[in-house]
């Protein structure tokens, strides 16, 4: 189970048994910290994408080491045997991402909330302004190399008949149509990849429901015996495709560096902008 309704998440509030993180994040650099202070769910921390990362990289919010997500999320009060729940702001954006570095991590009980806050508006349950104070505790990772592939080990996929490339960037963008919105990043998209833009997942800011999202897979060509990988501008989307997979029963490895490592001007990756 990846996603949990509203009502659900109340009661396991009610019952003191679950940890809510707002996992809000922005391309445009909407302040996303400065809004959770203003209103989140109660008792909810928030995990800032650019922090929990691996800055070492000078790629933006790469997936951090599993010593700074156990330093950063044990400071929030998490521990690994906690069950979790992600949202964010948006509905189904940057929550995705945040249950997948959770997974990445070998967290065994992490949920999107379906709707995110305003899911939980909607459902007229209570917010609370102000910053929480959590007790530190202890996290162990267990992390899991097969949810995440690199670029070296990527480029050697693309020519394997069974792996399929989804990229989760808008079809402009894809296609080489519309600038990427980062600087200093060539249009277009991998060889062989397949395009399926995130929004096409996502209604009224939840995922589509199961028998939709395995036929639009079914419709891409993947089936029980595709490797699938993930992919988007620079890791946050992709996870919104690694989420609607594993509702199907599949596993995706999402590549981290995404079009930020692999779009590089001086890059020696290979790129095409016909459809």
């Amino acid at each position: 189970m990846n996603q949990i309704d509203a009502d659900e998440l109340h009661k396991l509030i009610a019952r003191n048994a679950v940890k809510v993180i707002d996992g809000s994040w922005a391309l445009d650099g909407t302040d996303m910290r400065a809004l959770y202070v203003q209103d989140h769910i109660p008792d909810a921390v928030f995990f800032n994408l650019d922090i929990v990362s691996d800055p070492s990289s000078g790629l933006p919010h790469m997936a951090p080491t599993p010593e700074v997500f156990a330093s950063c999320v044990g400071q929030m009060g998490v521990s690994d045997h906690d069950t979790v729940v992600v949202y964010d702001r948006q509905g189904l954006f940057s929550a995705a991402r945040v249950w997948w570095t959770f997974r990445l991590m070998g967290h065994r009980d992490v949920r999107v909330l379906r709707g995110g806050l305003p899911a939980w508006k909607a459902a007229a349950f209570p917010t609370e302004a102000g910053i929480p104070t959590p007790q530190p505790v202890s996290y162990r990772t267990s992390h899991r190399n097969d949810l995440l592939i690199h670029c070296d080990q990527l480029m050697r996929c693309l020519d394997a008949p069974d792996a399929l490339v989804l990229d989760a960037r808008p079809r402009a963008r894809f296609y080489g149509e519309a600038p990427e919105p980062r600087s200093g990043l060539r249009s277009g998209h991998m060889p062989g990849s397949r395009n399926l833009p995130f929004a096409e997942l996502v209604r009224d800011g939840a995922l589509l429901p199961v028998a939709d999202l395995r036929a639009i897979f079914r419709d891409l060509g993947v089936d029980e015996k595709t490797s699938l990988i993930t992919t988007c501008g620079s890791g946050v989307t992709a996870a919104i495709l690694s989420l609607a997979l594993a509702e199907t029963g599949r596993e995706a490895q999402l590549y981290d560096g995404s079009w930020a490592e692999w779009g590089m001007e001086n890059a020696s990756t290979p790129v095409v902008t016909h459809p």
